[in-house]
């Protein structure tokens, strides 16, 4: 995602590490800038997400628990986006909204067809 490029509050994790707990309570998203990240939906691998993917975008739209976990596959930096700062990408860059939820969609459509 070439608007977050030049962030520079990012978090670096270690290959393994749990970013997002199934269930948890969710205040923010992450923007995936090294690594690769696989999203579970209990124990089924159901997304793997490399450089300028995304995960965590539902609990601030609906603040609602996580519907999956997301697990580091290797060490990866993330740039962490709170509701406010998501809030105002929104509010002030359309076109990450509509990227936004094009993905959310096509997450979505996926889902279904594995149906």
């Amino acid at each position: 995602m070439d608007l977050l490029k030049h962030e520079t509050n990012v978090e670096h994790h270690p290959r393994g590490r749990v970013l997002v707990q199934q269930g948890s309570p969710g205040d923010r998203m992450y923007v995936l800038r090294e690594g690769e990240a696989e999203i579970r939906v209990g124990e089924q691998v159901v997304e793997r997400v490399g450089p300028g993917g995304f995960f965590g975008e539902m609990s601030l739209v609906d603040h609602g628990p996580r519907s999956a976990s997301v697990v580091a596959v290797t060490d990866v930096t993330v740039v962490p986006i709170d509701e406010r700062r998501f809030q105002r990408m929104v509010q002030e860059t359309p076109g990450f909204a509509v990227h936004v939820f094009r993905e959310l969609v096509r997450r979505l459509r996926r889902a279904d067809a594995r149906l």
